[in-house]
C-alpha cells in the first residue's frame, strides 16, 4: 500500500472520530434545578422535666467512732488474784460485771483499824460530854455570874468538846475513805462493753493509773462525716435525745455486700468545721452497732472503718428534679421547643449524688435534650424519632 493512501485512511479515521465527539457533546442532556435544597435538623433524644415533692439523698464519707472509750485503770494498787475470763479482747461484758479482783487483804485490815478509831473516837465523845455536864453543874452551884463568854468557854469544856468531834469526823471519814479503797480492789465493768484490748492477768501487779484494758460501749456508735457547710441547712438534727434526726443509711461496699447496709439517725452537728477540708462536721448515732440484740442479722460495725453515709433530706416541694448529667456548662439546660433548642440558665437549689433541684428555668414537661450536641447554639434545628417517623409517613402519603 502506498504511502498516500495510509494518509488518506488515517484522515478519514480522525475525521470520523471528530464528528461523533461532536455529536455526543451537543447532544448530552442538561441537569435542571428542581427546588432548593432541605436543610436536615439533628436527632435527639429528650425527656420531660418532672415537678413535685422529693426527698433528696446526700451522700457522705466518715469513720466508725465508739461513743464510750475508756481505757481502764485502778485506782489502787496490788496484786491481782482474779481475772475474769470474759476480759480478753475481742471479749464482751455486762455492765457492773466483776473484771478483775486486786488482793483486798490489806484494804480489809486498814478498814477494821478505822473502824476501831472510829469507835474510840465514839467513847472519847461519851466521856467529854459527861465531863461536859459535871462542869456545868458545878459552874450552877458555885453560882459565879460575873464570868467573860471566853471563860464560861473554857469552864465548861467547849474547847475539849469541839476537838473530840472534830477527831470523830476524822475517823468516820478514814473508815469511809478505807471503806472505798477495798470497793475499789474489785475492777468492775462501767457499762455494757466491748474488750479492745488487756493488759494484765492474774498475778500481775498492778498501780494507780496503770493501763490495764481498753473498754468501747455497745449500745451505740458514732459515724463521723463530714459535709459542704451549704447543705447542712436541708439536714434535721433532733432537739434532745429522746428524739431522732434525718435517718441515714450506712454502707461499706468494701466490706459487706452489695445490698447490706445499716441504719442510724443524724445525732449532733458538731459545730466547727474540718481544719484540712473545712467541710462541717457532723454526727450519725447508730444503735446496737455490733448486731447483738435487734440488729442480728445486720452486718456488724467495726471501728476505724471507712463508710459511706445516705442522709434523707428534708422534703423539698413544687421542685423540677433532673438527672445533674444533664445540668451543662454554667448551670444551663438544653431544652427542646418548636423543634429548635433553647439554651436556658437555670438556679440550682440543691444538688445530691444523682440530681439537680432546679427551682427557677425549666417547667414541668419541658423537653430536656438528652443527646451530647458538638454543635450548640440557640436556635438550631432538632428532630426526635418520633417526629422522623411522623415525616415519613407523610411522604408515603403523598406518593401514593
Amino acid at each position: 500500500m502506498s504511502k498516500k493512501r495510509i494518509l488518506i485512511i488515517c484522515g478519514v479515521i480522525l475525521l470520523a472520530a471528530i464528528v461523533i465527539t461532536s455529536i455526543i457533546f451537543l447532544t448530552e442532556p442538561t441537569a435542571s434545578s428542581e427546588g432548593a435544597t432541605k436543610q436536615m435538623a439533628m436527632l435527639v433524644k429528650v425527656e420531660p422535666a418532672e415537678k413535685g415533692h422529693f426527698k433528696p439523698v446526700i451522700i457522705a464519707t466518715g469513720t466508725v467512732q465508739p461513743v464510750e472509750d475508756v481505757n481502764l485503770s485502778p485506782l489502787v494498787g496490788g496484786e491481782v488474784i482474779r481475772r475474769d475470763p470474759s476480759f480478753i479482747p475481742g471479749g464482751f461484758v455486762k455492765k457492773g460485771e466483776i473484771l478483775l479482783q486486786i488482793d483486798p487483804s490489806d484494804y480489809r485490815n486498814t478498814l477494821e483499824l478505822q473502824k476501831s478509831n472510829l469507835q474510840q473516837a465514839e467513847t472519847d465523845l461519851n466521856v467529854e460530854m459527861g465531863r461536859q455536864e459535871v462542869a456545868e453543874q458545878d459552874l450552877e452551884l458555885l453560882g459565879i455570874d460575873s464570868l467573860s463568854a471566853n471563860q464560861r468557854s473554857l469552864v465548861l469544856r467547849k474547847p475539849q468538846l469541839n476537838s473530840v468531834k472534830a477527831h470523830l469526823k476524822s475517823a468516820e471519814a478514814s473508815v469511809q475513805q478505807a471503806q472505798l479503797n477495798l470497793s475499789r480492789t474489785t475492777i468492775k465493768a462501767p457499762f455494757d462493753a466491748h474488750i479492745l484490748s488487756q493488759n494484765v492477768t492474774i498475778g500481775s501487779q498492778v498501780t494507780p493509773g496503770d493501763n490495764i484494758g481498753r473498754l468501747v460501749g455497745t449500745d451505740f456508735y458514732w459515724i463521723n462525716l463530714t459535709v459542704p457547710v451549704n447543705k447542712i441547712k436541708w439536714l434535721r438534727f433532733p432537739d434532745n435525745d429522746a428524739e431522732k434526726g434525718s435517718p441515714v443509711k450506712i454502707m461499706s461496699t468494701s466490706a459487706w455486700g452489695k445490698n447490706e447496709f445499716r441504719e442510724g439517725y443524724l445525732y449532733k452537728q458538731v459545730g466547727a468545721l474540718d481544719d484540712q477540708t473545712r467541710l462541717a462536721r457532723i454526727l450519725v448515732r447508730v444503735p446496737d452497732p455490733l448486731a447483738k440484740d435487734s440488729e442480728k442479722d445486720k452486718p456488724e460495725l467495726m471501728i476505724g472503718s471507712f463508710v459511706e453515709a445516705h442522709m434523707t433530706a428534708e422534703e423539698i416541694k413544687n421542685i423540677v428534679r433532673l438527672n445533674r448529667d444533664l445540668v451543662r456548662t454554667n448551670n444551663t439546660v438544653w431544652v427542646m421547643q418548636d423543634g429548635e433548642l433553647q439554651i436556658r440558665e437555670v438556679e440550682i437549689l440543691l444538688s445530691d449524688s444523682q440530681y439537680s433541684y432546679i427551682s427557677e428555668g425549666l417547667e414541668e414537661g419541658d423537653k430536656v435534650v438528652v443527646t451530647n450536641l458538638s454543635t450548640v447554639s440557640n436556635g438550631i434545628k432538632l428532630r426526635t424519632e418520633k417526629d422522623s417517623t411522623s415525616m415519613q409517613n407523610e411522604e408515603m402519603k403523598t406518593e401514593e
